[in-house]
């Protein structure tokens, strides 16, 4: 049975296509990964089958009553909401229907004894119905899945606002799973996981009698919970049947022999106009070169396999630095109240040491409490000398108005529009995204264009936040080739082990000495 149809799927944003005349179907019980490269449209593909955005052209249809669930990248939460009134959201149209049916019962003194009994029927009715779908279960439920991604120990009655970016995002994607939608649309939702609880959600997943679309750039992820793969790469979308690792070797071939096909008819047309060209003026062999400029003329030119710009981020280093980067003593992290115990942490140079543990015990906080960005509950820390820091935050400001030549200028007074495109380009971004506002384009472009500003300022010391989110496999996978190759000193908050494992030299987990655990 066929969930949702898209026929005919053409958008862009300004000259900038995104789709052409793509299709696509999702039928009842499929597990689909949604891939491709950064800024290829995954987001802006679920923002037009959810309705968040009218496509130029194109139908996209959805069987009846079917309840879709979205895991938004940017989806708000507003002051005054508590975790668990977030959560128990998954369940407002029940608590519909048990407002409805108090008011049946109330309204009974009222009526007489024929109006009475169907009343009461509909009530029954009601009744009958939360009790089909656990409504008296409800807490039980928010318990069991807010402790399964680590929400519980947060405290359920704690204002939304008070939470981290990845807190917030882990209790939405909690709200969508105790809705049990029809479909799941999932936009990188292990982004702001911890090991265990992608563990989890690998479980919950795998388990899911429902049909789900998941975008993601973590391939172990992938491989572990979808049956089918469609890749967006150039305006089309493609269907492959399988995990990723098996969409890859058949695209690999693909390209392999499109290439090969395309080197064939290349030197085929060079022969035939060559032919041509010594033969159209010679009597005895005119009609031999009209027969073969005719046949290429009526050739079906094969398009040489289009490659997608690979980045290159080759970090600039900078003098080296005394013997230690940083050394605290009693340092309590935290805001309006502690987050840690008191820490007594020492980094040497040529260390490079990843932070791991759950979202909110304090990991971002520790690195700006490090780099002085904001103030420690308590304690010190002692930078050391001859330090040359690249900073490398989460996310951009939501209120960015510049484009990211004018985002790199400014980094970069002194540099030429050469430079600025170049240095761009070589982060992968194409001619269309340089010229783009920076908050049009997709999370993983953004991360490359603040990539961009990293690697063009000499450094000793890279301290590195969340740095794998949102980026494509090429771009993460040449990160970690230049973080190895970097002979300054590393400090990083990273939840993917098969990035950092082989460069980093010391793993701290901060669940030890967390108050938020």
């Amino acid at each position: 049975m066929s969930i949702l149809n898209v026929e005919n799927l053409t958008h862009g944003f300004g000259d900038r296509a995104i789709f052409e005349d793509v299709s696509f179907r999702l039928l009842k019980g499929e597990h689909i990964g949604l891939v491709g490269a950064n800024g290829e449209g995954k987001s802006t593909f679920m923002n037009i089958i959810t309705g968040k955005l009218m496509p130029d052209e194109g139908k996209i249809e959805w069987a009846k009553n079917v309840h879709v669930g979205y895991l938004d990248q940017h989806a708000v939460l507003q002051k005054g909401m508590t975790i668990r009134s977030v959560l128990e959201g998954a369940f407002s149209y029940l608590f519909d229907l048990e407002a409805e049916m108090n008011n049946i019962y109330a309204s009974l003194g009222d009526v007489d004894e024929d109006k009475m009994n169907e009343l009461m029927e509909e009530a029954g009715t009601i009744s009958d119905l939360l009790s089909s779908h656990d409504f008296y279960m409800i807490d039980a439920k928010v318990e069991e899945v807010s402790r399964a991604l680590g929400i519980f120990d947060l405290g359920l009655e704690r204002d939304v606002t008070e939470l981290s970016g990845g807190q917030r995002t882990k209790i939405l994607l909690a709200k969508l799973l105790l809705e049990k939608p029809d479909i799941l649309l999932l936009d990188e939702p292990t982004n702001y996981l911890d090991v265990e609880h992608i563990e989890w959600l690998k479980r919950y997943l795998n388990d899911y009698e429902n049909a789900f679309i998941l975008i993601s750039h973590d391939i172990p992820f992938i491989n572990s919970v979808v049956n089918l793969i469609y890749h967006m790469e150039d305006l089309k979308l493609n269907r492959y049947v399988g995990t990723y690792d098996d969409f890859m070797k058949v695209h690999e071939m693909r390209m392999a022999q499109q290439e090969a096909a395309y080197n064939k008819q290349q030197q085929e047309i060079r022969e035939l106009k060559d032919f041509v060209a010594r033969n159209k003026a010679r009597v005895a062999t005119r009609n031999m070169a009209m027969s073969r400029q005719k046949k290429l003329d009526n050739m079906d030119i094969i398009e040489k396999a289009y490659e997608k710009p690979k980045p290159e981020f080759n970090f600039k280093e900078a003098r080296t630095s005394g013997k230690y980067i940083f050394e605290t003593d009693k340092l309590v992290i935290g805001y309006d109240e502690p987050l840690s115990s008191e820490l007594n942490l020492k980094m040497e140079r040529g260390s490079k040491i990843v932070l791991t543990g759950a979202n909110g015990i304090g990991k971002t906080t520790l690195l700006k409490s490090i780099l002085g960005l904001i103030p420690s509950v308590s304690g010190k820390v002692e930078l050391g000398d001859y330090l040359e820091i690249g900073y490398f935050e989460q996310e951009m400001s939501p209120d960015i108005s510049t484009t990211c030549i004018e985002e790199i200028w400014q980094e970069f007074p002194g540099y030429t529009q050469y430079e600025v495109r170049s240095a761009l380009a070589k982060c992968g971004l194409t001619t269309k995204h340089i010229e783009s506002m920076v908050k049009v384009l997709s999370g993983g472009e953004q991360a490359k264009v603040r990539l961009c500003k990293l690697i063009n300022r000499p450094s000793n010391i890279l301290v590195l936040d969340e740095p794998t989110n949102h980026l494509d496999v090429d771009a993460k996978d040449e990160l970690k080739r230049a973080l190895t190759a970097y002979k300054g000193s590393i400090l990083m908050v990273c939840h993917e082990p098969d990035f950092y494992a082989d460069f980093a030299t010391e793993v701290w987990d901060c669940s030890k000495w967390s108050k938020k655990i």
